[in-house]
């Protein structure tokens, strides 16, 4: 009521990268180990899957990747390619890499994800997909699904839950938020 009362906080661009790039670093660090332990605990595998405690930076990719894709959905060409940026260049400083090294990787996941989930465009499905696939869990199921090198469909759908949770809430972001152009 009250942002309604007063409108909503206005946030330029590169604070609205900043909140987004914070959010979900923060998330997915908080929440691997859920993420890990549902996997390596689901029953399609035969053995369970040998996942680090500490390997997260593919998932946070996953998440990253997935994310940058549902940018159109929300923005205009010219605001999404300078949002884009602004995130690519804030997750390049905190991994200490320029922002075309930062937009290679992007650009790499972002192939592979669609590459995996072809010839399907929902981008849900892709993010289970590939973290079956960046994370080799092909090897732990039984043989059937591990001759196939593909995920049984129990698992995507099981992993479909988990990972939507990790979509940002542009809807919700635009409730409260209104995005103004970078001050100059």
């Amino acid at each position: 009521m009250l942002t309604t009362l007063f409108g909503k906080k206005k946030l330029t661009e590169d604070k609205t990268a900043n909140i987004f790039v914070n959010t979900i670093i923060s998330v997915v660090d908080n929440t691997f180990d859920q993420v890990r332990d549902s996997i390596i605990n689901d029953p399609v595998f035969e053995k369970a899957p040998q996942i680090e405690e500490n390997d997260s930076d593919k998932f946070l990719m996953i998440v990253l990747t997935a994310n940058l894709r549902m940018l159109s959905k929300y923005f205009s060409a010219s605001e999404e390619i300078i949002i884009k940026g602004k995130i690519i260049e804030k997750f390049g400083r905190v991994f200490g890499l320029e922002f075309n090294q930062m937009k290679t990787i992007v650009s790499n996941y972002s192939d592979f994800c669609s590459r995996v989930n072809h010839p399907s465009k929902n981008i849900v499905y892709g993010m289970s997909k590939a973290v079956f696939f960046k994370y080799s869990l092909g090897k732990y199921q039984d043989d059937y699904f591990a001759q196939l090198n593909a995920p049984n469909p129990i698992f995507l759908k099981r992993m479909d839950t988990i990972v939507e949770n990790y979509l940002w809430d542009w809807n919700n972001f635009f409730n409260k938020y209104k995005i103004s152009p970078s001050e100059s």
